[in-house]
C-alpha cells in the first residue's frame, strides 16, 4: 500500500476534534443568522451559541470576515455538490438547456440569500478562484454541449455576469426589480446566446 506524503504545500489534515469544533461553530453561527439575522451575529454571540470561548472562534477564523467567509465556504460546497450529483435539473440527469438555466434560477436565488452575508464576509466573501473557476467551467460544458460556437469561454462570461451579488442586488435592493424578471430577462440571454431566442 503506498504511502502519502504531503506536499510542502499542502494543508495538514484537520483533527478530527477541530473539525467537530469547526463544525460546531459554523452551525451556531448558522442558527444565529436564522434567529436575528446576520447583522446581529457577534463572535460573543457564536461562542455562547457553541458553548466555547470566544477565543476558540478567534483562533479558529481570525475574525468575524472570517467567520462569514467560512460560512460563505460551506454554502458554495454544498451548492457545487447540488450541481454535481444533486437531483435534475440542476444536477445530472436532464437536457443541457434546462440544466443551464436552472443553473442560473439556482445561483440568482444563492446568491440573494447570501447578499448580506457576503457583504458582512468583506475579503473573505470574495469568491474563491476555485468557486469562479467552477461556475465557469460549468457554463462552458453546458454550452459545449449545447453545441454553442463561437468564443465559449467569453460567452460564459457573458452568461455568469449577471448573476453577481452585486449586479442582483442592484436590481434587486436599489432599482426594484422583481426577481421573476431577473430570472426571466436571464432565460432569454441564455436562449439568444444559444441561438433558440
Amino acid at each position: 500500500m503506498p504511502i502519502h506524503l504531503p506536499r510542502a504545500d499542502e494543508p495538514a489534515p484537520e483533527r478530527a476534534d477541530a473539525a467537530r469544533n469547526r463544525e460546531a461553530l459554523l452551525g451556531a453561527a448558522e442558527r444565529l443568522i436564522d434567529h436575528c439575522g446576520v447583522e446581529g451575529v457577534t463572535m460573543d454571540a457564536v461562542a455562547a451559541e457553541a458553548g466555547v470561548g470566544k477565543g476558540t472562534v478567534f483562533r479558529r477564523f481570525e475574525s468575524r470576515e472570517g467567520l462569514m467567509g467560512a460560512l460563505l465556504n460551506r454554502s458554495e460546497t454544498a451548492w457545487q455538490a447540488a450541481v454535481l450529483s444533486g437531483p435534475p435539473p440542476l444536477g445530472p440527469g436532464a437536457a443541457p438547456m434546462d440544466r443551464l438555466l436552472a443553473f442560473g434560477h439556482s445561483r440568482i436565488q444563492l446568491n440573494l440569500t447570501h447578499a448580506h452575508l457576503i457583504r458582512a464576509a468583506g475579503g473573505s466573501g470574495s469568491r474563491a478562484y476555485a468557486a469562479v473557476s467552477f461556475t465557469a467551467m460549468h457554463v462552458r460544458h453546458l454550452l459545449g454541449e449545447l453545441q454553442v460556437r463561437g468564443d465559449v469561454a467569453m460567452l460564459a462570461t457573458a452568461l455568469i455576469a449577471p448573476l453577481e451579488v452585486t449586479i442582483l442586488t442592484q436590481q434587486v435592493e436599489i432599482e426594484h426589480v422583481p426577481v421573476d424578471r431577473i430570472a426571466a430577462g436571464w432565460d432569454d440571454l441564455v436562449r439568444r446566446v444559444v441561438g433558440r431566442g
